[in-house]
């Protein structure tokens, strides 16, 4: 008996303690659409890409017409010189595959360059949150941006204008 009513005597603080923490969230992308600086980052990437984007597809453009005259020609070529061009071809295909790569890959410009921008940025978010919720009590906050698993969320407990607050933002 006196095991039974140490049991619910724990279940009872631990259904209290449960109770007692508190509990926000933030979105995310509603915070950083408020950052001009980083609606200016996400422009200059944008813009970065396209550019990226452009000089590759020039690139396959002439690899492709490199095929093009190839294949037009290939009837009239010595055996030599149709594996010399294919050669050549095989070899611009490969360089603007590497291009791509050092421009798109997870190592690449365009990620080192995201996060040079884009880091500053979401360390002063994530440090504001991680303020809001010591000075507050939060046990947890919660990120609902893109988050298709959140069914219901009472704007009472939005803390994102909050958090603008917190790195100069209204």
């Amino acid at each position: 008996m006196k095991k039974i009513s140490i049991i619910c005597a724990i279940v009872a603080l631990s259904a209290f303690a449960v109770q007692a923490q508190k509990f926000g969230y933030i979105d995310s992308d509603y915070i950083l659409k408020k950052i001009p600086a980083y609606t200016s980052a996400q422009g200059q990437l944008e813009k970065l890409s396209k550019q990226y984007q452009t000089e590759i597809d020039a690139k396959y453009k002439v690899v492709q017409e490199l095929y093009n005259k190839y294949q037009s020609e290939k009837v009239l070529l010595t055996e030599d010189m149709r594996q010399k061009r294919e050669s050549e071809i095989i070899a611009k295909e490969k360089e603007v595959k590497e291009l791509q790569s050092s421009h798109f890959s997870p190592e690449g410009t365009l990620a080192k360059k995201r996060e040079e921008l884009l880091k500053p940025i979401q360390d002063k978010v994530y440090n504001a949150v991680k303020d809001i919720s010591t000075e507050g009590g939060y046990a947890i906050i919660f990120d609902i941006a893109n988050n298709p698993g959140v069914a219901y969320n009472n704007p009472r407990y939005d803390l994102s204008d909050k958090v603008l607050e917190k790195i100069g933002f209204k």
